[in-house]
């Protein structure tokens, strides 16, 4: 079990009940931020609260997008060299979502900018592919990072070697 923080936004979309944060997740990368961008079509965009790193999502339809995240996230997972190990072990322990409401406002400033990161290579076209997109700003460096390793995509391969560490 884990928490989706979202933003109101996507809580309209959802439909879906708001209850409190969960305190221990079951996985290790943890909770979630999410809001929905409203491109065509609608996607949803995720951002991870311990390591920052952004999943593109479609949004529709919107009352399964909890269900539907996992998936995404094990192709960005892979897409930035994650082991096969590690991708398996989070989405099997993702297994149920709680939507809850944002809280932390260092990691929803995060989610705009990857919104305007985003923004800005559609208008270049490369937004179509939202695994490819996930991965392209994995690689964005990020000023609350910036004490540890910097990059989404570098903080989730120091986690993951932690976690994988015998």
């Amino acid at each position: 079990m884990y928490s989706i923080h979202a933003t109101r936004k996507l809580l309209d979309r959802v439909k879906q009940p708001v209850a409190a944060p969960v305190e221990h997740p079951a996985t290790v990368l943890g909770n979630w931020y999410a809001t929905a961008l409203f491109w065509k079509p609608q996607v949803a965009l995720f951002v991870n609260e311990r390591t920052l790193l952004p999943v593109f999502v479609p949004l529709a339809p919107a009352a399964k997008l909890a269900r539907r995240f996992p998936d995404q996230l094990g192709r960005v997972l892979e897409g930035i060299g994650t082991p096969i190990d590690f991708v398996l072990q989070e989405i099997g322990a993702m297994g149920h979502a709680s939507y809850s409401k944002t809280v932390n406002r260092s990691v929803v400033g995060s989610m705009n900018d990857f919104a305007f990161l985003a923004e800005a290579g559609r208008a270049h076209g490369k937004g179509e592919d939202l695994v490819a997109l996930s991965v392209h700003l994995s690689g964005t460096p990020c000023s609350p990072l910036r004490k540890s390793h910097g990059f989404p995509d570098r903080e989730v391969e120091a986690l993951v070697a932690e976690a994988l560490a015998p």
